[in-house]
């Protein structure tokens, strides 16, 4: 919803806009509850991270915590400015994000080793190239969702094979998270037209960042908890102030 205010930003050029009104309350913020609800899942992806820094986990779990930062970053410059530039710069890490996660998924069973991460690499470079040039629209959607789908089979395998009852609880939580995000992210987009007449805007999009924060903190701790598993690190599920889950592994001394 584009509003004649002046902004410090200067005109809306992105191609999508969500049920927000614009620069409500400050220049400087196009979209705010869209901007500030990316909040959550830089603190999630902060404690994720110091947990596999301090327990020394596998390089690419650090950098996929990294990854959500600054995807979440990325999204709050987006949504305060509503340019086009950085709608780009919102999207373009949503698809190197869930490229890092299907090698992440999919490389402990890849025989071949250096071949998956070669062409997952070459594949965000050429994605990021043609984003840059082309806009996608409906397509960057459909294509962002089929990589999406490719992570399912795997990690549907890796949920039938875990009998630990809070690693499962974790899946659970996961698929929670992602269907009511969402519904919040539908119906904002579907029905912002009535939503606008309500006094109440329940922000659908905002809730739908707060709740892909907690969704892919659940995700990570799932992946690093199987990862352990197949590195038979004795891993344990344990929660930080009493509500925050994560990892706890014992390696043994020659590991």
């Amino acid at each position: 919803m584009a509003d004649d205010i002046s902004s410090f930003w200067g005109p809306v050029t992105s191609t999508k806009e969500w049920c927000e009104l614009n620069y409500v309350r400050s220049s400087y913020i196009a979209e705010f509850f869209n901007t500030i609800s990316n909040v959550p899942c830089i603190i999630l992806a902060l404690i994720g991270l110091v947990n596999a820094l301090r327990q020394q986990f596998e390089k690419r779990f650090s950098v996929l915590h990294m990854s959500n930062i600054v995807l979440a970053i990325g999204s709050m410059i987006y949504h305060a400015t509503l340019g086009q530039m950085q709608q780009q710069g919102d999207e373009t890490p949503m698809v190197w994000e869930m490229l890092l996660y299907i090698y992440i998924i999919y490389s402990p069973d890849w025989h071949y080793k250096t071949t998956m991460p070669t062409f997952l690499f070459l594949y965000g470079v050429v994605f990021a190239i043609l984003h840059s040039q082309i806009r996608f629209g409906i397509g960057f959607m459909l294509h962002y969702a089929l990589l999406c789908l490719l992570c399912i089979p795997r990690t549907y395998k890796y949920y039938i094979h875990t009998e630990d009852r809070s690693a499962k609880q974790l899946a659970k939580l996961y698929v929670a998270t992602l269907l009511v995000g969402a519904a919040c992210w539908l119906c904002d987009r579907l029905f912002c037209k009535h939503i606008s007449s309500w006094y109440f805007n329940p922000q659908g999009h905002a809730l739908w960042h707060v709740l892909m924060g907690f969704n892919v903190y659940f995700a990570n701790t799932f992946l690093m908890y199987c990862r352990a598993q197949q590195r038979e690190w004795n891993p344990k599920i344990k929660h930080f102030l009493g509500f925050f889950p994560y990892v706890k592994i014992h390696k043994l001394k020659a590991q």
